[in-house]
């Protein structure tokens, strides 16, 4: 039983290295040729610029294996998934929505145009289907069901956010415009995806009346030991007519938060991450737990939290009801339980 144990150590320890990213790895050429770059571009990649920021893979790895040596918390019954087979939002014409896919994909509506952000169908968040890398709950929405896609929002290119099988076929299928951090327009090229527009931190484009705004999260990126950080990882305002939110992709809490808050604020909507922390008994560099979730909300100063990134990968450990009862918990402490609305896989609401 003890070498059951290592293997699976040993796998999961493998896929912190596939998966997680060095924060100041540098790799690939450089982005750019301006002599006065961005503080957050490196000659040959990219990093976060909290003072305090540090990760180690390996220190991860070997919080993964501790833990996964004494044994993870039972994670109780799987989320509901509520039927939704798309009849609605093919029929919706303006009205604002978002509807919760699962982990951190969601299909939103905005003035006519629908957005999926982190599109993923897949069966497994990885490079193989091994070591805790399963999906458990299946997609809120079918992909058939989906109505037409007009663009895609990638935050980075980790493998529970971008799933090539899945954005393959969102572009052979609905043919739309893919928004994306700096350094993912090669990648998803060579792989025959040609509309897409690439965006550095603070920088803008529209299609339609909607505009997309990569701004900064705290994050990392890669996905081999041949690839850490040399493409962007981004948080996204998207702004309407008359309604504007943050998707909040992955990313550690930070003050940063107040900064996207300020240049684009009143936001409607915030769409944060409040999963993936358990590795850590305090703060997580790279993911938010419910408590710091509900602090970048305030720092927003958004309207509506939604959250996202829980309960749906086998890779995020914690019980499936640990960290929306978290956030409520610390919500309701706030005064601001109102403003919070948990969704289920394939559940729909007006913003």
């Amino acid at each position: 039983m003890r070498l059951l144990h290592w293997w699976r150590a040993g796998v999961l320890a493998a896929l912190v290295i596939v998966l997680a990213g060095a924060p100041l790895a540098a790799q690939q050429t450089r982005v750019g040729t301006s002599l006065q770059q961005p503080a957050h571009h490196l000659a040959h990649g990219f990093r976060n610029l909290d003072a305090h920021y540090h990760y180690s893979m390996v220190e991860h790895a070997r919080r993964l294996i501790r833990q996964t040596l004494r044994g993870w918390p039972a994670r109780g019954p799987r989320l509901t998934v509520v039927p939704n087979d798309g009849q609605e939002l093919r029929g919706n014409g303006t009205q604002p929505t978002v509807t919760w896919i699962g982990h951190a994909t969601l299909l939103v509506q905005l003035d006519g145009i629908n957005i999926l952000t982190d599109p993923h169908w897949g069966s497994h968040a990885a490079p193989f289907e091994v070591g805790g890398s399963r999906r458990l709950v299946p997609p809120g929405l079918r992909f058939e069901d989906l109505p037409q896609i007009h663009a895609v929002v990638i935050s980075h290119d980790h493998y529970d956010h971008l799933d090539l099988a899945t954005v393959k076929r969102l572009a052979r299928e609905h043919a739309p415009r893919f928004f994306v951090p700096l350094g993912l327009k090669p990648w998803l090229v060579q792989r025959g995806i040609t509309d897409v527009v690439e965006l550095d931190w603070w920088q803008a484009a529209s299609l339609g009346p909607v505009t997309f705004v990569s701004t900064p999260a705290q994050h990392s990126s890669g996905r081999s030991l041949a690839d850490q950080n040399s493409r962007l990882w981004s948080s996204w305002v998207v702004a309407g007519r008359h309604h504007r939110l943050l998707f909040g992709g992955d990313s550690g809490y930070y003050d940063g938060f107040k900064e996207i808050g300020r240049r684009y604020g009143p936001l409607d909507l915030a769409i944060l991450p409040i999963g993936g922390y358990s590795v850590y008994a305090g703060h997580h560099p790279n993911h938010m737990d419910p408590e710091e979730a509900v602090q970048a909300f305030e720092d927003l100063g958004a309207h509506l939290l939604v959250p996202m990134h829980w309960g749906t990968f086998e890779l995020n450990r914690e019980p499936f009801r640990e960290p929306p009862d978290r956030l409520l918990h610390e919500a309701e402490a706030r005064g601001i339980e109102t403003d919070v609305a948990v969704l289920s896989p394939g559940q729909t609401i007006p913003w």
